[in-house]
């Protein structure tokens, strides 16, 4: 039986125009229509959205693109760096790069339970596992055994309809561990805001705190959308500073635009430098390609949604629903079976946890993370 696997490009700089391959036509009264039974300040957690406004990918593969789909190894430049004030300064850079566009009026599938994407890149090989469903809880775990690094994220989105907007508050922690040289960075991610009116558009918003736990060294990062009408304000904007937690002294100012350049000012000398090129790390991006299609599992996220995705991708919407639906039915008839024998669902690949305040966590069962028989360049 021949396994049939979707990879699509990802969105990256220069290719944006991709997305309008799977926008449909007249989007914003769609759109309005959609949410026209919504009161403002509903969760949209469990909002299922028809095929229409969904593009060939899970929301899984999108966070595992923000990771592997670089044109710049800015990972290997965090462990080069000569100071910790330097890899500092890197690990900030890496940061920024794994915010990409977002497309206005499509949006990812909702990843399935126990759902993965595993992908190589080089030796770093990434994981992720949706290790719970209701709250939309994703893992990822990712390792590079030649530099050292380890990569630990757990993110849960919580979208809310505010009337004129959605925003996708994205909760969790994410962690970059340089071994090497015992650091361990802590940060969170910016927020998704989607305008519906009175101009429509997508952007990344919110504060963004990156620290490295061993070293107190702290940047924080303030990420802004254009102004409310949609005229005048600079998009994609994005300012802050280098602070030294031990003394409180700002060491760099940071700004810029996330999709063009960030520059770094050293506040004891005013002497300014680039610290983030968006073209040089995240232009021309490619879609991964499968190595070994009887090595895949079975969970992959690219194999889960493939007919979905293939019917996208031709706009064969009839065969999109059915294909969308026998997923859904699919995971009803997996929770039936376990409900009856009385069994409960277990991560395979990380042990999950809630804290008091009902923050998640997610903990990697096993230390690197195998190669994968997806790989991209």
């Amino acid at each position: 039986m021949e396994t049939n696997i979707v990879l699509t490009k990802p969105f990256s700089l220069g290719n944006e125009s991709d997305s309008e391959v799977y926008s449909a036509p007249n989007l914003l009264q769609r759109i309005l229509s959609l949410f026209s039974n919504v009161r403002p300040g509903s969760d949209l957690t469990r909002f299922q959205l028809p095929p229409l406004f969904n593009f060939p990918k899970s929301q899984l593969q999108c966070y595992g693109e923000s990771i592997y789909s670089t044109t710049s190894n800015l990972l290997r430049r965090c462990n080069t760096g000569q100071s910790p004030l330097e890899r500092l300064i890197s690990v900030v850079a890496w940061s920024i790069s794994t915010t990409r566009p977002a497309v206005f009026g499509v949006a990812p599938y909702n990843p399935t339970l126990g759902e993965t994407h595993h992908v190589s890149k080089g030796n770093l090989n990434v994981l992720l596992e949706q290790v719970s469903h209701h709250p939309p809880v994703s893992a990822l775990h990712a390792t590079d055994e030649k530099e050292n690094i380890e990569i630990i994220w757990c993110q849960y989105p919580a979208p809310k309809f505010k009337g004129t907007s959605v925003e996708a508050q994205m909760h969790g922690k994410r962690q970059l561990k340089l071994l090497n040289h015992g650091e361990t960075y802590e940060m969170n991610s910016p927020h998704l805001l989607i305008k519906i009116l009175p101009v429509p558009g997508i952007d990344w918003v919110g504060n963004v705190n990156i620290r490295c736990i061993e070293t107190g060294l702290v940047a924080e990062l303030c990420y802004t959308s254009q102004s409310f009408l949609g005229f005048g304000g600079s998009k994609r904007l994005i300012k802050g500073k280098i602070i030294d937690s031990s003394s409180l002294k700002v060491l760099y100012d940071v700004n810029g635009h996330w999709d063009s350049t960030v520059t770094l000012k050293e506040t004891s000398s005013a002497e300014v430098r680039v610290m983030y090129d968006a073209k040089e790390v995240i232009s021309g991006l490619q879609a991964p390609t499968v190595k070994d299609a009887e090595s895949v599992w079975p969970t992959e996220s690219a194999l889960i949604w493939s007919e979905l995705s293939q019917s996208i991708l031709s706009k064969d919407w009839e065969k999109a629903r059915e294909a969308k639906k026998a997923v859904e039915e699919r995971q009803r008839e997996l929770l039936r079976e376990r409900e009856s024998k009385g069994e409960t669902w277990v991560p395979k690949h990380f042990i999950l946890s809630q804290s008091k305040e009902g923050d998640w966590n997610s903990l990697p069962i096993q230390k690197w993370v195998p190669a994968s028989p997806i790989v991209t360049l």
